[in-house]
């Protein structure tokens, strides 16, 4: 009992109520998302690595079969082509999946984003936790694309190491507007059905992802030109096949930069107006 007690009153002086540091919080909250990912990652799988690697192989080695290397392909084989675009494909993918549901589930299901904020944890530093997590886990399963992808003959060369930063940026530059959509959500998140169907989806198959969007009707360009994958995969397929210039890499990265910047504001935001009661 003696010792209980002690170790309470212990406990009670090493809280010192202040806000924690920046970096120390962010570090906090990965260890819990760390504990969380390590005993469920299976379950992340297909959907994270899997479904990409699904996606090459149908369609860059058995429809890519099909396809001579031309002007449209930049002159590469299909699988080649390809698989850049599929790894900020896969990024994008995955960023919307950890911004969607488990970012509503802590506010309203499991409210645990209640709980860290009872804490010296601020809500912005929850949020911005919450976003280098989702960084973490795009780069972790791009890595697992990149050594698949290796495998099977669709990487052109060293330069598609650049590549996975550039998909990191892309998948984070679509994921933050939308945690701060799920931090804004009153629902079920019913929204985030329409999302994937009329946002996701089509950017994949409208953005550049199959084929460059000079084919597609003139009418239809602009609109890829604001989808943050378009841009990406440029950025990506530069890399690869090292055909990278300045003015349209500086280009791409501003506007990926900008959406990142405008979503993680935007979050701390809505996070802080959800938390603080």
């Amino acid at each position: 009992m003696v010792t209980s007690h002690t170790s309470t009153a212990a406990r009670a002086r090493a809280s010192t109520g202040r806000v924690s540091g920046f970096a120390a919080s962010i570090l906090l909250i990965l260890e819990g998302q760390w504990i969380w990912y390590r005993l469920n990652w299976r379950s992340t799988v297909i959907s994270s690595v899997l479904l990409p690697v699904l996606f090459l192989v149908a369609l860059g080695m058995g429809m890519g079969a099909l396809i001579e290397p031309s002007e449209a392909t930049a002159g590469m084989d299909y699988l080649a082509y390809l698989a850049p675009a599929m790894l900020v494909v896969g990024a994008v993918q995955n960023g919307a999946g950890e911004a969607t549901y488990p970012v509503l589930s802590g506010f309203k299901w499991q409210k645990n984003f209640w709980a860290v904020t009872a804490t010296p944890i601020t809500p912005a530093q929850l949020a911005c936790g919450k976003l280098v997590w989702i960084a973490l886990r795009l780069t972790f399963s791009g890595v697992a694309f990149l050594l698949v992808a290796a495998l099977m003959g669709a990487v052109s060369g060293l330069g598609v190491l650049l590549a996975l930063p550039f998909s990191v940026l892309t998948g984070m530059a679509f994921a933050a507007p939308v945690v701060a959509l799920a931090a804004a959500m009153k629902g079920e998140g019913d929204g985030f059905n329409a999302l994937f169907r009329f946002v996701v989806m089509p950017q994949m198959l409208f953005a550049g992802t199959f084929y460059p969007i000079s084919n597609l009707p003139e009418l239809l360009q602009p609109i890829a030109w604001i989808t943050p994958l378009w841009h990406g995969s440029e950025l990506a397929r530069g890399a690869a096949f090292g055909t990278l210039t300045l003015l349209p890499t500086v280009g791409h990265l501003t506007y990926l930069g900008g959406l990142l910047a405008i979503g993680t504001v935007l979050s701390c935001r809505l996070f802080r107006k959800q938390l603080v009661v």
